[in-house]
Formats: C-alpha cells, sequence, structure tokens
C-alpha cells in the first residue's frame, strides 16, 4: 500500500472539507482506498490529509492530476501544499 500525505493551510475548514468531499468521486476513479483527514490541535484550519492507494503508480497518478490543484484553489487552500509519497514497509 502506498500513502498519500498532503498538508496545507485553509482559509476555512468547513469550506475546504466541502471541496474535498467533492473532489472524492475524483481520488476514487483514480484507485484511492481510503482517507484520513488530521487538523492541527492549534490551528483547526492547518489540515493533514492521508489518502492510501493499492500502487505507487496510482499515487503518483493523484499527485500530478490537472484536477488537483484545480480542486485545492477551489476549495480555499491558502499555503503552497506539501505532497509526500510514502511506501508501507514490513514492520
Amino acid at each position: 500500500m502506498t500513502t498519500v500525505a498532503v498538508r496545507h493551510h485553509v482559509a476555512d475548514f468547513d469550506t475546504w472539507k466541502a471541496g474535498y468531499d467533492e473532489h472524492g468521486a475524483v481520488r476514487k476513479d483514480l484507485g484511492c482506498t481510503g482517507d484520513m483527514l488530521l487538523r492541527d490541535a492549534a490551528d483547526p484550519n492547518d489540515v493533514l490529509i492521508l489518502t492510501f492507494w493499492p500502487t505507487a503508480a496510482d499515487a503518483q497518478a493523484f499527485t500530478t492530476d490537472p484536477r488537483l490543484p484545480e480542486a485545492m484553489k477551489k476549495a480555499g487552500v491558502v499555503s503552497e501544499p506539501r505532497i509526500e509519497i510514502y511506501e508501507e514497509t514490513d514492520s
């Protein structure tokens, strides 16, 4: 399994969340198998999103999809996103 971690600051969490949910169909079409949303305890508009993918190629396709920056802008992302790809290892 591969995980994509995206961290960014949003103008308003509720507005961003609606945009994130709307973009869910795109993630699913690209192969996303699940996600986890986390908010900074000190700043609820600082968001960390973990999305889960079957392969690194699927994850890469998501991170380079031209619809992603458009969805982020529309949802109110106000900082440069930090996007990282991690592969699961044996414990």
